[in-house]
């Protein structure tokens, strides 16, 4: 008998239709939560999914978008798993600071700088954070409206 889309799998009680959704908010997995082995950013940050990695140190990684919405849509992310801006702690701000710099001199490099570049940050999913890792936008090489959204 064939399973129907909405009916949980009886191992993981997922179903076919959130399985194949492209990326589960926390809220809508089993148990509710991301950890960090189930975390697509920790995964590309440990080198276990393909990416088009421009730059990385052991605390930061940054990659290109998959679906960039400008000609350069970078995603700098801390290796260390912190799901949103309101799981940050006093000891993230010099790492916080690092990724802007970071942004900063990705911009440089990729040519933005000069024209004007915009740096976005998610907080929740009513602001369109869809992973829950920190992770900036840095998007340039257009001109960018504000509001962006």
């Amino acid at each position: 008998m064939a399973e129907r889309a909405g009916t949980p799998h009886p191992r993981t009680g997922v179903s076919r239709r959130e399985a194949f959704r492209p990326d589960p908010l926390p809220q809508d997995r089993p148990g509710g939560a991301v950890t960090d082995s189930d975390c697509l950013f920790c995964r590309i940050a440990a080198g276990e999914l393909d990416a088009d990695v421009v730059y990385e140190d052991g605390r930061l990684v940054a990659f290109r978008d998959i679906d960039p919405k400008a000609p350069t849509h970078l995603l700098v992310i801390p290796v260390e798993h912190i799901p949103s801006l309101n799981e940050l702690r006093d000891e993230h701000r010099e790492l916080l600071g690092d990724m802007h710099l970071l942004a900063r001199d990705l911009a440089r490099e990729e040519g933005v700088a000069d024209d004007g570049w915009r740096v976005v940050v998610n907080c929740g999913r009513g602001a369109g954070q869809t992973v829950f890792h920190v992770h900036m936008h840095l998007l340039g090489g257009r001109d960018l409206s504000w509001p962006p959204g």
